[in-house]
């Protein structure tokens, strides 16, 4: 297979726009084409030979198609690709406003000022972050860190990839009988049980769970000296969870995160953020949580992932409070109980047999790569699920996405609606609710029940994917700590009264024990966005840094 293209389309600047992508040449081929029905001749040859387009580079002036609609046309051969306009300086200004309503609806990713000399650096690195995206979303890894030996693609391996695709490791998976395989193989000393994992050049492991490959690579949470209070412990590594670490450490604060799956949580399987502050490329939650947990070990922040809390013992009169897992305990002064939600199951029968095969609960970025040629439906009218679609789209032959209420309207933001309504493979059936389904061995097809007449179909489906709301993960939690009638933590004046002291409430994040405060999710009343839960992560740590220091301040005279 050749490296994968770039396709770089202008009339009168393609020399320039050739010698500017020159330093790409290494890892792509550079193909240079002067209007849009070059471009697309081009396209279907590389298709035709099994190769990939990695992004289309368009002059917003083409002489024999508007650039949307020539953008609409080369998607249609590959769209995987990125799509980028390039204008030339005299026209940027006038070219903005009227390709601005098209970067809205999704129709291309970027709009940038063709460089006028050498280094532009602004606009490559504009150039970088989309090809990462596209590299980590679309196409395999030229190199891994992490190897999986495997005769089959079954669904324990797509979940061990899923977590290693949200951890942003480069994983791939090889047969027995390959070169690498049997490399693995031979370093491989215990019962030969699939899939072995072998993680960045280290001895082989029998994977017989996610959570063996975390501790594989992370370590478990009694490597922390049981001698030493940490001042913050952060339960999950969402959001919330990862923003307390970044400022908790930040500030002079030994911390600790741990974390049940991979860092990001449910954010960190969103494809593609769009409307987060400070990325007006949009960034996927991968990165956006890769970024914040780099930032938070700069600062000190440890980190255990893979091992999910079951118990916490509140601490009493100053003593510090303690965090069971499976693998060891921590002593905290201070806890944030930042584990988020869970998506909320199904509960259809035929097809809880068929996750990971077929049926998937959440955007399993991995799973999507599978769903090539096939016909896959989504279940859910939240921002969660609006994304997955998108991204799914990019692969699969046709989506539907499925919602009980009569449109998208009130649940999901508008910039996705629009990108939803503008892609020719994305439908919406509204009304409608999942209620059956089968297949041998793996999804083969679904029941939809039309909510208002009764009526129930049949579709043939490749994939199902499941979004279906919030449901807290508070089973680990102490009554001490109140909770709402549907599980999700009190804090600040949602606190029941006759629970506040002093007649004064706790403060806005704290729950009912004091030193134990709540972010993001988890937290009853909050606001279920990236950007809120992050907010939040961040506002509880001066609350952490003022019961800090009541621990130190001698008793008030009575």
């Amino acid at each position: 297979m050749a490296d994968p293209a770039i396709i770089l389309v202008s009339e009168n600047h393609a020399d320039l726009l050739e010698d500017e992508f020159g330093r790409y040449r290494r890892d792509y081929v550079i193909r240079a084409v002067r209007s849009a029905e070059a471009a697309l001749a081009v396209t279907e040859e590389i298709r035709a030979a099994g190769d990939q387009v990695a992004m289309f580079v368009a002059d917003s002036r083409l002489p024999d198609a508007h650039v949307l609609t020539a953008f609409a046309d080369w998607r249609s051969v590959i769209p995987t690709a990125r799509r980028m306009v390039v204008a030339h300086w005299d026209n940027f200004l006038t070219d903005s406003e009227p390709l601005r309503a098209g970067l809205a609806k999704g129709k291309y990713d970027a709009y940038l000022l063709m460089p006028r000399g050498r280094r532009d650096e602004e606009f490559h690195n504009a150039v970088t972050d989309l090809l990462s995206d596209w590299g980590s979303t679309v196409a395999g890894p030229e190199v891994d860190t992490m190897r999986i030996v495997t005769p089959t693609l079954d669904a324990h391996t797509l979940a061990i990839r899923d977590f290693l695709d949200r951890m942003g490791m480069p994983n791939r998976a090889y047969a027995p009988d390959s070169e690498v395989g049997r490399e693995v193989l031979a370093d491989y000393a215990g019962e030969l049980v699939y899939p072995i994992v072998q993680a960045m050049n280290r001895a082989p492991i029998r994977a017989a769970s996610v959570h063996d490959v975390a501790i594989a690579i992370y370590g478990q949470p009694d490597d922390v000296d049981v001698e030493v209070v940490v001042d913050l412990a952060v339960v999950g590594g969402g959001p919330a969870g990862l923003a307390a670490a970044v400022y908790g450490a930040s500030e002079g604060l030994s911390t600790v995160v741990i974390e049940a799956e991979a860092i990001g949580g449910q954010a960190g399987t969103s494809s593609m953020i769009r409307n987060y502050l400070g990325f007006p490329r949009g960034i996927s939650g991968m990165r956006l949580s890769q970024r914040a947990r780099n930032q938070a070990i700069r600062f000190g922040t440890r980190f255990f992932t893979g091992w999910p809390v079951t118990a916490l013992d509140p601490g009493r009169a100053g003593a510090p409070h303690v965090l069971h897992t499976d693998g060891g305990a921590v002593r905290a002064r201070s806890v944030v109980i930042a584990n988020g939600v869970s998506y909320r199951k199904l509960r259809v029968d035929p097809l809880d047999s068929l996750v990971g095969l077929g049926v998937f609960y959440g955007a399993a970025m991995t799973a999507a790569r599978e769903m090539e040629g096939n016909d896959v439906f989504v279940v859910g009218g939240g921002n969660s699920a609006g994304q997955a679609a998108v991204h799914l789209a990019r692969f699969a032959r046709s989506v539907t996405i499925l919602i009980r209420r009569a449109s998208l309207a009130e649940t999901m933001s508008a910039y996705l609606i629009n990108e939803i309504s503008y892609n020719p493979r994305i439908s919406v059936r509204a009304n409608a609710q999942v209620v059956n389904g089968g297949g041998d061995g793996r999804l083969e097809w679904i029941g939809i029940c039309d909510t208002v007449t009764g009526h129930e179909t049949h579709e043939r489906a490749g994939g199902l994917f499941l979004l279906l709301g919030a449901e807290p993960n508070c089973d680990w939690l102490p009554d001490d700590v109140a909770r709402d009638a549907n599980g999700f933590v009190l804090t600040g004046r949602d606190v029941p009264r006759d629970s506040w002291i002093a007649d004064l409430p706790p403060g806005n994040l704290e729950t009912t024990v004091p030193g134990i405060f709540a972010a993001g999710d988890i937290r009853a009343s909050s606001m279920k966005r990236v950007a809120a839960a992050s907010g939040e992560g961040a506002s509880v740590v001066p609350l952490v840094h003022s019961w800090l220091e009541s621990l130190t301040r001698p008793p008030t005279a009575g």
